[in-house]
């Protein structure tokens, strides 16, 4: 069960269009594991599109004329221009009409207009795991790990928003940590804890500077995350990362 949602200022900004691509697309991404917040998005969609054409559309069909009867076309059999048109007047002859279709499927395919391959699902952990409809078209770049965590950047420019693939192996934490901006995380896989309580696959956990905590996972878990600066670890040797914190988040 889903416990955790975005707020519905934050769902009415995603309806709006008007969040960032990457937390927008973290938002879609817990909307389609989430069956409460897919019926919220519906009714705000509709809100919106009563708020931007409901009024003007009822006015405006008040003000159309009615569809005229086919006897009102009846002049259409007097009409006779059609019989100028010469369909091979327009391409000359067939030769040259034949000419012209080669010349265009000869073109050579650019493959650098393609778009990225489809990733459908990930292997992390010894599992195979599906990934949500708004990543699928996002190139992952290489996996980069150390100890029980590894991360995968995703290929989306954001300016200063980075979005990643997290994978905590079972019985791995983060060390103890706050933010120096925001982080949103939605789990895809797994479970873990933290000082704030327990998350499940769909949750949605939006923390800033204010919440400091360490999530530690024993059967291991998969997030998505989307961070608008570095974390600031609070406690033992992990504080000597701090002074880089910036180049790694």
């Amino acid at each position: 069960m889903i416990n955790h949602h975005p707020t519905s200022d934050v769902l009415a900004q995603f309806v709006a269009g008007t969040l960032p691509a990457s937390v927008s697309v973290l938002v879609a991404s817990h909307v389609e594991l989430c069956s409460e917040c897919t019926r919220a998005v519906q009714a705000l969609t509709e809100q919106a599109a009563i708020d931007a054409f409901g009024e003007s559309r009822q006015e405006g069909l008040r003000d159309e004329p009615q569809v005229a009867g086919l006897e009102d076309f009846s002049g259409l059999d007097d009409f006779d221009g059609l019989d100028d048109f010469d369909t091979c007047d327009q391409f000359g002859d067939s030769d040259e009409f034949a000419d012209c279709i080669n010349a265009i499927t000869a073109l050579e395919r650019d493959d650098t207009q393609q778009l990225p391959q489809t990733v459908t699902e990930i292997a992390v952990g010894g599992e195979r795991i599906p990934l949500p409809t708004a990543l699928k078209s996002i190139p992952l770049k290489e996996w980069q790990g150390m100890g029980k965590l590894s991360r995968s950047r995703l290929a989306l420019d954001d300016g200063d928003l980075r979005m990643s693939l997290l994978h905590i192996d079972k019985g791995g934490s983060v060390p103890c940590h706050t933010h120096k901006g925001f982080e949103i995380t939605l789990l895809l896989q797994g479970s873990f804890t933290d000082e704030m309580g327990e998350y499940r696959k769909g949750d949605f956990i939006w923390l800033d500077g204010q919440h400091t905590h360490q999530p530690v996972t024993e059967e291991g878990c998969v997030c998505l995350t989307v961070s608008s600066d570095a974390i600031r670890f609070t406690q033992g040797m992990s504080q000597l990362l701090n002074p880089i914190g910036r180049f790694i988040y």
